[in-house]
This record gives structure tokens, C-alpha cells and sequence, in this order.
């Protein structure tokens, strides 16, 4: 986001700034005692959350308009998420000290099931991690590995085989802008991506680009369709092309994983003449 590559980042895209992962951040006792909460509290918490999402999707113009300038505010200073696309995120990768793998708290939920498709992160050696931070009976499940400590270059494979899942990955800070993790999310399963795209609730921020096509190279096969977890690809019955509408598009990238002529590409969202104004 504009505001926070300015506040955190000198300018540059915040999350790659390597300050944002510091050990002071992290040695904070209140960030630690809102992380140890935020996972203690989650799975609890998890049937209120489907309760306010109805409540705030049946509220009046007015009182919805508030709630959402409410939860933008709060969400940016405690937890929020933006989408990355594969190149940052290992550019984030090659930051860290240690990598883990971690189950996923929204498919534990939604599913039942324990599924790896988190990581944790950790830029020093010497820092706890989040890991450290929470109770471990927290990871264990039926089919949890518990907390996996992995290589850099292990965790870009995963990156690229959940890319391949048409999973968006994203980035979530514990009390803005220390990030803890990388999550790898689809509408389905992941409640960011419901609480965003199918409610509207400012939790998670499109990233710093926006997906445009080349008609030239496009072929009009339409193989990116169906990989878009936020219905901006559209099909031009006239020019059989395929159009991505900026407005929609949250620049994860995912489409160009399987678009052979290499048509989509990224760009800046900033400069872009439309999607310049559109983060959440």
C-alpha cells in the first residue's frame, strides 16, 4: 500500500525493507502478548466471525460505511494481509534466517483439516519466532507435522507447486509492520479472501501491481480464467481475447502460470491510470 511503502518502507515496497522483520519488533511485549492472543482466541472466535460478516452484510449504507472505516483502521494497525506476488515473496524468502511451515488456522477451520499451506518467518537466528509464541499443542492436529523448519530454496519450491493450485499468496503482519507469516489462500477455504471479496471488509490489500494483457500475444484460450480467485478476467466474444478488469484485480499474478503465450504480465499498481486508486 502507498501509505505504508512511505511509512515503513522509505519509499520503497514495505515488505521488502528487511527493518520490518527486526528483532525489536518482535522483542515488543505487547505484539508478543496479541500474537500469543490472536491464536489462542482464533479457533473460539471462529463462529462470531462468520456472525458479524452476515450482520455486516445485511447492515444499512451508513452504518456499513462506518464499520468498514473502523475495521480498515484497526485491521492496518494490528492484522492485516496484502497480496505478493511469487517473485517478492521470494525476495522475502531471501531475507529470512529460518523458514517454517505451519498448518493453516482458516482450513483447520473450514475443513477440519490440518493442511501446510502457511509459513512462518524469521529473520534472525536468535529471535523466537512466532513459533516460539505459541502453545505448541496449538499446531498439533491428526494430520499436522507440527512446525517444519525448512531451507529458503524448499519454501520457493512450495511457493511455485501452490502456485500451480491457483493459491494467491500473501503476507500478514502481527501489530503493522512486523510480518510473521506467509499464507497461501483461495475463496474456497481462506477467510481473508471470503471477508474481502465476497463481504468487502478492508483485511487484505491488493498488491503493488495490477495484471494487463497483451492482445497481440494473447490467444484467447482462457486457461487464466479459471485460476482467478476475484473474478477480474473477463472474454471478448468479439475479439476472443480475454480482458482483466483493474478495478477487480488484486495483481497476485496467479493467471500468467498457465498462459502459454506468456500474454499477462504485471505492472506498477501507482502509475497505473485506474487501479492507481484501488487497494482495497
Amino acid at each position: 500500500m502507498c501509505e505504508f511503502c512511505t511509512k515503513h518502507g522509505e519509499g520503497k515496497k514495505w515488505y521488502l525493507e528487511a527493518k520490518n522483520y527486526s528483532d525489536d519488533l518482535l522483542s515488543d511485549l505487547r505484539r508478543q502478548k496479541f500474537i500469543k492472543e490472536f491464536f489462542a482466541n482464533f479457533l473460539d472466535g471462529f463462529p462470531k466471525m462468520l456472525k458479524d460478516l452476515e450482520r455486516f452484510e445485511a447492515a444499512p449504507g451508513a452504518i456499513k460505511w462506518l464499520a468498514k472505516w473502523y475495521l480498515k483502521r484497526k485491521f492496518k494497525r494490528e492484522h492485516h494481509g496484502q497480496v505478493v506476488p511469487r517473485e517478492d515473496i521470494e525476495k522475502i524468502l531471501d531475507m529470512m534466517s529460518t523458514v517454517v511451515r505451519i498448518p493453516c488456522v482458516c482450513r483447520r477451520i473450514t475443513r477440519g483439516e490440518d493442511k501446510s499451506y502457511c509459513v512462518g518467518t524469521i529473520l534472525s537466528p536468535d529471535s523466537i519466532g512466532i513459533g516460539g509464541l505459541v502453545d505448541e499443542s496449538f499446531w498439533a492436529g491428526p494430520d499436522s507435522s507440527g512446525l517444519e523448519t525448512i531451507g529458503r530454496e524448499e519454501a520457493k519450491s512450495l511457493i511455485a507447486d501452490f502456485e500451480k493450485e491457483s493459491l494467491c499468496h500473501t503476507v500478514w503482519t502481527f501489530q503493522s509492520p512486523f510480518i510473521g507469516g506467509i499464507c497461501n489462500c483461495d475463496r474456497s477455504d481462506c477467510m481473508a479472501l471470503i471477508g474481502a471479496v465476497t463481504y468487502s471488509v478492508p483485511v487484505l490489500y491488493k498488491a503493488e501491481y495490477v495484471a494487463e494483457v497483451d492482445w497481440e500475444k494473447c490467444n484467447g484460450c482462457r486457461a487464466c480464467m479459471h485460476l482467478c480467485q476475484f473474478g477480474a478476467i473477463g472474454f471478448s466474444a468479439t475479439a476472443k481475447k480475454i480482458f482483466i478488469d483493474p478495478r477487480r484485480c488484486f495483481g497476485c499474478g496467479i493467471c500468467r502460470a498457465r498462459c502459454k503465450p506468456e500474454a499477462i504480465i504485471l505492472a506498477d499498481r501507482q502509475t497505473h491510470p485506474i487501479a492507481a486508486r484501488s487497494w482495497v
